[in-house]
């Protein structure tokens, strides 16, 4: 199974979201997951042992600069993905929902009374809820859990999924 998590950005939102990776991979070990993300926080997944291929993007600094075409291009490199069995969008806004929109799968995320964005919700073809008042661990744990039809146990331990080494 192919599975693309899509997390751009802020650093503790990309944290946050490890728990849930974990989570995912304990389910199904033998999947493959991959991320989208900002350029600048890629290193998180790239150097995790749970992601296969991470795939960046630049979209601050387009935005910033109205680089319209950059943001043109980019979407038609999405397009150009292989097809992933599940697309988890987990940032939950309007950009990534429409990141999510130009990949060929299954897309999942949020519904309308857990989103921030709500027309994000348009663009996923499942909805899972979680409550807003929910710290963002255990909401995208729960999210991830939905999406991969797997059971959600919130006194699981958190782990994160690097080993802790002292050099």
């Amino acid at each position: 199974m192919r599975i693309l998590i899509i997390k751009t950005s802020s650093l503790g939102d990309v944290i946050h979201t490890l728990p849930a990776l974990m989570d995912a991979k304990r389910a199904y070990p033998n999947a493959q997951f991959d991320w989208l993300i900002e350029e600048s926080f890629a290193e998180i997944p790239l150097s995790h042992p749970a992601i296969h291929q991470v795939h960046t993007l630049t979209w601050r600094t387009w935005v910033k600069a109205r680089q319209i075409t950059a943001i043109f291009k980019f979407f038609a490199q999405l397009r150009k993905l292989p097809r992933y069995d599940l697309i988890i969008d987990a940032q939950g806004l309007l950009k990534s929902a429409l990141m999510a929109r130009c990949v060929s799968g299954v897309r999942h995320g949020l519904d309308r009374q857990s989103l921030r964005e709500p027309l994000a919700r348009f663009f996923y073809q499942v909805q899972h809820s979680a409550p807003k008042n929910q710290h963002a661990v255990e909401r995208t744990r729960q999210l991830f859990a939905r999406a991969l039809n797997y059971p959600y146990h919130a006194h699981t331990p958190v782990e994160y999924g690097y080993s802790e080494r002292l050099d």
